[in-house]
């Protein structure tokens, strides 16, 4: 783009750039967002048997493998929230539930 001296614009380094394409794209809902740092967040062996489904009324409802995977998050909840708030910048939910898929 040119300024009104028919000049081009001073260079931007890429990574400025995409620091503001990535603002701008950012998932806007929570759910979206969770489902977008999920893996990151809780990990790769996680992140295999679970899947990030659902958000209703600031609770975040994710789906595992088996009951064995949902009591053991379960348990690990509390700590799973702050993981996740971390990664979400603030935004996390109110709880997280685990359940199982058939």
């Amino acid at each position: 783009m040119r300024d009104t001296r028919g000049r081009s614009a001073r260079p931007v380094r890429a990574s400025e750039a995409l620091a503001g394409l990535k603002a701008q794209i950012r998932p806007q809902t929570t759910l979206a967002l969770a489902q977008a740092v999920w893996a990151n967040a809780v990990g790769e062996r996680i992140a295999a048997v679970t899947e990030v489904a659902e958000e209703v009324e600031g609770t975040l409802y994710v789906d595992c493998v088996s009951a064995v995977w949902s009591q053991e998050l379960s348990l690990m909840e509390p700590r799973l929230r702050e993981i996740l708030g971390a990664a979400m910048d603030g935004k996390a939910p109110h709880e997280i539930r685990f359940r199982v898929v058939s």
